[in-house]
């Protein structure tokens, strides 16, 4: 095995590779099969992702089959596993950003099914400074220029890069040292991706200009990452200070809102670093920087008029102060309110009945007051808010109009679109004020409650 590039000592029974069939992942792959060999608690498994882009997917698989078959054969201790995923081609994200996801998702159910927890991936130093750089050119913050992790836990499987320090020409002099075959990539050439772009017409120049740029690029993206921890801690606290229960929303799925008449008094730039933490941990995905910019400055001055917002591309409102989330705006908001359908769902029972017009679930649950009667769930009907509806908040209070009803009650913006439910005719319970109290059941009879679940606008 070439000096420096044996990879990490690991006591798990098995050590997964993932493996394109190209120079960096063969390399990888094997010299841990080769470091495996005389060991038998181990056993190495080559995870191979067919992605059908390439005309040449087939014969990639073909190809790592082959490798493998051949080196078991000759003693090492090795075999593949293959998943076949479907990348969406439609306009919206780069095919990059969504090959990578698909390949990503595929490799961690992979190491799950083969019984493991560790994935080794064979990226080098070149690709770090490359990560790093493109980062750099898209404005990223923090979290982007600290490019790859070397070793991070994720989704129950630690992610290591073991020669993330070691650089491409020590990978060619192993390769060619074994006489390993391995596959081109034709899309290597195809300077429609970034990447590519970087390699062909800007590494060389680089390279020429500032012969250390590598090493000074990984070297900065490392820097970097050290400081995450920091970060992490910081923004923590910054959510300490701003982050508070969400009153208006008694939902399970209720996400914590921002304190934004507090929080718009802060420096703005503890103001943007709060709004993407908070942004990042109700919503699962990153807060694009123009929208970071955007409400650093408007907010604070609308919490200054008392005023109310919405913007319902990224799923977040104003209201009385707070700043709120919903992951079914965005989705709300792209089908158009005017088209959001009544929906019959009829009988229900106990449980979780999925509404995909609406994106999101109803949940039924048994109650053992303040629910509705059991035969009420024999017609039940979603409706969209219209205007005109008339709810009771509490047994000898009025019948008021739902719009005073949810600004007396706080209920935030994004709550009151609905789904209304009823049985047949009759309005029985609104998202934010619970069950109309003249549709109440008796003390005593079986009764049940509901529970409006929206979906991850991320997963969807």
């Amino acid at each position: 095995m070439a000096s420096g590039l044996s990879p990490d000592p690991v006591s798990q029974r098995v050590i997964a590779v993932a493996y394109s069939g190209g120079r960096d992942s063969t390399a990888l792959l094997h010299a841990c099969a080769v470091a495996a060999r005389n060991e038998a608690a181990l056993r190495v498994v080559a995870l191979h992702v067919h992605h059908g882009l390439s005309a040449q997917a087939d014969a990639w698989q073909a190809h790592a089959q082959k490798t493998c078959d051949e080196w078991a054969r000759a003693g090492l201790p090795v075999s593949l596993m293959v998943r076949r995923v479907s990348v969406d081609l439609s306009e919206g994200a780069s095919v990059e950003a969504r090959a990578r996801a698909a390949r990503y998702a595929a490799l961690s159910d992979m190491v799950l099914t083969a019984g493991g927890d560790l994935l080794l991936l064979a990226h080098h130093r070149r690709d770090q400074a490359e990560t790093f750089l493109l980062q750099a050119l898209r404005g990223a913050g923090v979290a982007g220029l600290a490019s790859m992790p070397k070793d991070e836990w994720r989704g129950g499987i630690r992610w290591v890069r073991p020669w993330l320090d070691h650089p491409r020409e020590a990978i060619e002099a192993y390769v060619a040292a074994h006489r390993l075959a391995y596959v081109e990539d034709d899309s290597n050439s195809d300077v429609q991706f970034a990447r590519n772009r970087l390699r062909v017409n800007v590494w060389p120049a680089l390279l020429e200009a500032f012969p250390d740029a590598e090493r000074a690029l990984a070297s900065s993206g490392s820097k970097v990452a050290d400081a995450l921890p920091a970060m992490a801690s910081w923004h923590r606290q910054l959510l300490q200070r701003a982050v508070v229960p969400n009153d208006g929303d008694d939902t399970p799925t209720a996400k914590p809102v921002l304190d934004a008449a507090q929080w718009a008094g802060w420096p703005v730039g503890e103001r943007r670093e709060a709004l993407r933490a908070w942004y990042q941990q109700i919503a699962g995905r990153s807060l694009a920087a123009s929208w970071v910019y955007r409400l650093a400055d408007e907010v604070p001055g609308m919490i200054e008029r008392l005023s109310a917002s919405n913007w319902d591309e990224i799923g977040v409102s104003l209201y009385r102060g707070r700043l709120s989330y919903s992951s079914q705006r965005p989705l709300l908001r792209a089908a158009g309110a005017s088209t959001l359908p009544v929906v019959k769902l009829g009988p229900l029972g106990e449980g979780v009945h999925r509404v995909a017009s609406w994106f999101g679930c109803l949940r039924v649950r048994r109650v053992a007051m303040g629910g509705v009667p059991a035969q009420s769930l024999k017609d039940v009907v979603l409706r969209p808010r219209v205007g005109g509806e008339q709810f009771q908040l509490a047994p000898g209070r009025p019948p008021r109009s739902l719009k005073k009803q949810f600004q007396s009650e706080g209920v935030p913006s994004w709550l009151r679109q609905g789904p209304l439910v009823y049985a047949e005719d009759r309005l029985m319970w609104v998202p934010g004020l619970g069950v109309d109290a003249r549709a109440v059941a008796s003390d005593g009879v079986p009764q049940y409650a509901f529970d409006w679940l929206p979906d991850s606008s991320s997963a969807t």
